[in-house]
């Protein structure tokens, strides 16, 4: 049986090109990326051919960069890597745990070490009732880490693509991720529980969870660009109030609280050992075929 996430992607992405199929995301979304960040088409890069998200979590590791990064949601930075259109993305952890050729860039990551705000379950029933989540495919490390989060309380409801944003409010049970999901969070659903997914792992296992990391294509990534991503989170990460006073998504309160505390931006032994424990429940919950992250300096 294919990973979750091919079967996912399969049902949701058409054979659109790759450019119509991001114009798609950013309509559907409801996002105005315009109002914070104006790249919206792969530039001519100064540097290897790099991508990462457009989401506000990852601000502080691309800073300085804006201008020769191409922006696109996870699943389709995804795919261009793997189409070889891309040298270094800012991706999902499954891409990596499920496709090999790539090495992980180490010290760097999108985590939480507890609530994080930006991925949950917004459901009206109870959990052990719910029997189909309607799914955000933009992240599909999301997709999978709700899946072991239910299996390890014996609980296994179809998964199936959200097709729209706007009918979020309109399923029983849907996963959401990133700036979508924050602005579902702050509107008022009195009639869902949200469960955040970084805080549910946290207090299953009491380790942190690792969303996303810069996966290398192996044999195509240089010291020099390796430095270059190095160098961009630790400047991000020193002018973290700039960027907080810069982007304009929600308030500036709510930026400070989670680019400041809900989000995580390292990747050492603790963010290790909890994605260890999201590759033993990966493959005792069904993936066939997992790669061990290969982790580069």
């Amino acid at each position: 049986m294919k990973p979750l996430d091919e079967r996912l992607r399969e049902s949701s992405i058409s054979p659109a090109p790759a450019e119509e199929r991001l114009a798609h995301f950013w309509h559907k979304s409801k996002i105005k990326p315009e109002s914070a960040v104006p790249n919206l088409k792969e530039p001519a890069l100064r540097m290897p051919r790099v991508g990462s998200v457009p989401y506000l979590n990852a601000a502080p590791l691309t800073y300085g960069l804006e201008d020769e990064v191409m922006l696109a949601p996870p699943a389709l930075l995804a795919e261009k890597l793997r189409a070889n259109e891309l040298d270094a993305a800012l991706v999902s952890i499954t891409e990596a745990l499920f496709h090999d050729g790539y090495d992980v860039l180490d010290g760097i990551a999108i985590a939480s070490h507890g609530e994080v705000k930006s991925v949950f379950l917004a459901h009206r029933l109870p959990l052990d009732q719910i029997t189909t989540v309607h799914c955000d495919t933009a992240s599909l490390t999301s997709v999978n880490l709700l899946r072991v989060l239910l299996a390890e309380r014996g609980h296994h409801p179809t998964f199936i693509p959200l097709a729209h944003y706007e009918d979020a409010h309109e399923r029983d049970a849907v996963l959401l991720i990133g700036d979508p999901a924050i602005t579902f969070l702050r509107a008022s659903h009195p009639q869902y529980t949200i469960w955040d997914l970084g805080k549910a792992w946290h207090a299953f296992t009491g380790l942190p969870f690792v969303y996303a990391v810069w996966a290398l294509r192996r044999e195509r990534h240089t010291e020099a660009l390796r430095k270059t991503l190095r160098d961009a989170k630790t400047s991000g990460l020193a002018h973290l109030a700039e960027i907080v006073e810069r982007r304009r998504e929600f308030d500036r309160a709510f930026r400070r609280a989670y680019l400041g505390g809900h989000i995580r931006y390292d990747l050492g032994d603790a963010e290790k050992r909890g994605l260890a424990k999201f590759i033993e429940l990966l493959g005792k919950h069904g993936a066939e075929t997992l790669f061990e992250p290969n982790y580069v300096a």
